[in-house]
């Protein structure tokens, strides 16, 4: 019988270091680097006492913006640690949004990498803090964001204004214990340790707040759905900073003891090799990323016949995808449902659920979730094989929106229930199928993107009278933006001339790939806009155009 812990983040890590110090815990196959549970734990002890030196305290706010780092996890840890919040960044992040996220969040101290390929983020950094390249390390006095007092560069390389990962350490290696020791026994189970940013249904990002004891249980239940033991090794391809790579992927391994087989960024060929080498048990991915596996030209070289389970996840999962992952790739796939604020998972198929059950649905309730499908207008349950909205009740469910009660109390109902906005039945075995959605969201490829804020976004472009964003069918990834828009009297754009001034702004996923103009949208009686008829729409006017939908 499965009992909910109350260890946080920094007891399970101390707890494996003590039972398993010599096992591998962090490995990054690629560059044969290696972590076993001890030493992991002295490094995140080292980089705790390091970021205490430089003002982190307990509560404190600590970006972390940055791919699947070898010290992503070092951060992490070393801010669970003293009681520090870990405000996980999206990489995908433009100049904008890093703006409001920092400002939103009351960040302290940011954390971060040189970027991507596309975004810069030493430059965003320097753009959104000139008075970083005139100030030494620690003294940061932002005008535009006071609460702002550090920024670390999370590799070797030194630039002006900012610490780097040698130096925290460093500082930590030479600051006395007490401080760490005090902090590190003041932190309970209940405190937030992760805050990851969301539109939930609409509007603006909002502060999902975490805490270990969301967190850890979730990731531990999840481990426990597909038999993980400390003999397993999970390779992680998914973002870190996804609720996806920080709770189903890491705190599972953290939970069972077991080797996390990092890789930097999703790369099918890495990917691949990484589990052939590692011999991982394990693999985790959303379906754009097995399709990638599955097709690449060397695929045949490697032997996959170590992975036993995994998760597919982070949007609609095609049934014959299923069937080939695990005909020529060897695993059980299970599926995860559920949402940031739960955490986030609060249904799930199990690795010895019959193939019709894993493969069409997603399963059943965590255990100690309480997961009804509610009547959208009524808010009473609603029979089995009746579609309503997914909600649920339990340990998984969010402390709340940081600073925004009136958002909180929008998706927590007065009974404790956390309405996710998605459309869902249950059927005579427990088991949900998620049937569609009752907001706007768009899930493209596993990440969710919000039309408002990119409707808000599109009015500041010159000639644009209305816009409208919805959601385009694509077979590769569920969906693409699509961006309906009404130009003024007069006014003349192109298609491309929408997407490029959209260029560098936003987050190139949120860019729509489909620009349509239109005279006037679909109305109820009422005047309001029936997205879902946009949705219809865009296929018809793809049709008229020649254009195939992909």
């Amino acid at each position: 019988m499965y009992q909910l812990s109350e260890r946080t983040l920094g007891d399970w890590l101390e707890h494996w270091a003590e039972v398993s110090p010599d096992r591998e815990y962090i490995v990054y196959s690629d560059r044969d680097l290696r972590f076993t549970w001890k030493q992991f734990n002295e490094r995140v002890d080292d980089m705790a006492r390091g970021l205490i030196a430089i003002g982190v305290t307990k509560g404190t706010h600590v970006g972390l913006w940055a791919q699947n780092v070898p010290d992503w996890l070092t951060f992490l840890y070393a801010c669970a640690k003293i009681g520090a919040v870990c405000i996980t960044v999206n990489t995908n992040y433009k100049q904008n949004e890093l703006e409001y996220l920092v400002k939103d969040s009351d960040m302290h101290t940011l954390c971060l990498t040189d970027g991507t390929w596309e975004s810069n983020y030493v430059d965003m950094t320097y753009t959104m803090l000139p008075e970083l390249r005139q100030c030494q390390r620690g003294h940061l006095e932002s005008r535009r964001f006071p609460m702002l007092k550090n920024v670390v560069y999370i590799g070797q390389e030194k630039y002006r204004g900012m610490y780097n990962t040698a130096e925290i350490l460093l500082l930590g290696e030479n600051t006395d214990d007490d401080e760490f020791l005090r902090l590190r026994k003041s932190v309970n189970c209940h405190d937030v340790v992760n805050m990851q940013y969301t539109s939930g249904t609409t509007g603006f990002p909002k502060g999902v707040m975490l805490t270990h004891y969301n967190i850890a249980n979730d990731g531990f239940l999840t481990g426990e759905h597909m038999k993980f033991t400390q003999e397993d090794k999970l390779c992680v391809c998914v973002p870190l900073f996804h609720c996806f790579g920080v709770v189903l992927a890491t705190m599972n391994c953290l939970t069972h003891g077991c080797t996390e087989v990092v890789v930097e960024r999703f790369d099918p060929l890495v990917t691949l090799a990484s589990v052939h080498r590692e011999r991982c048990t394990a693999l985790y991915g959303v379906p754009t990323m097995f399709i990638a596996e599955l097709n690449h030209p060397m695929f045949d070289m490697f032997d996959l016949t170590c992975l036993r389970t995994g998760i597919m996840a982070g949007s609609l999962c095609p049934i014959e995808l299923m069937r080939k992952v695990e005909e020529r790739m060897y695993l059980h796939v299970t599926s995860v449902y559920g949402l940031t604020e739960s955490s986030p998972g609060m249904s799930q198929t199990r690795i010895d659920d019959p193939d019709e059950v894993r493969y069409t649905t997603v399963g059943r309730d965590y255990e100690f979730v309480d997961v009804k499908v509610l009547d959208p207008e009524t808010n009473r349950e609603v029979p089995v094989g009746v579609q309503g909205e997914m909600c649920c009740k339990g340990f998984n469910v969010m402390k709340g929106y940081y600073k925004n009660p009136e958002a909180t109390a929008e998706v927590i109902d007065e009974n404790g229930y956390l309405h996710s906005g998605d459309l869902g039945v249950k059927d005579e075995n427990g088991n949900y199928r998620i049937t569609g959605r009752i907001k706007d969201m768009i899930i493209r490829g596993g990440e969710n993107i919000y039309p408002r804020e990119i409707e808000e976004f599109l009015y500041h472009l010159p000639g644009v009278r209305d816009v409208q964003v919805a959601g385009v069918p694509s077979r590769k990834y569920g969906e693409e933006v699509g961006a309906f828009i009404i130009l003024d009297e007069g006014a003349e754009l192109t298609e491309d001339e929408v997407r490029d001034w959209c260029r560098g702004k936003i987050a190139r996923y949120k860019i729509p790939k489909y620009v349509f103009f239109v005279k006037e949208y679909p109305l109820t009686g009422s005047g309001k806009i029936q997205k879902f008829k946009l949705r219809e729409l865009s296929l018809k006017l793809c049709e008229e155009k020649g254009i195939e939908v992909i």
